[in-house]
């Protein structure tokens, strides 16, 4: 784990984003742009979409830079 590593939660998830694995194709940004814009700070905003939006979009993530679990109780 990377000091540059970032986490983004819901409540119900967290999605990891791991920027040396970043092949910045975009994919993240086309797909489902009111959660991931570069424009912002945070770049991830978890309100942005329903849970399922962002794990289906999280797991389009090619080169496996944004990855999401489960928030433990």
């Amino acid at each position: 784990m990377s000091k540059d590593d970032r986490d983004y939660s819901n409540g119900e998830i967290i999605v990891h984003w791991r920027p040396e694995l970043c092949v910045h194709c975009q994919a993240c940004i086309q797909g489902l742009p009111q959660v991931f814009d570069l424009a912002k700070r945070p770049w991830v905003s978890m309100d942005g979409a329903t849970t399922d939006e962002i794990k289906a979009q999280v797991g389009a993530c090619p080169s496996g830079a944004l990855t999401c679990s489960e928030v433990s109780e």
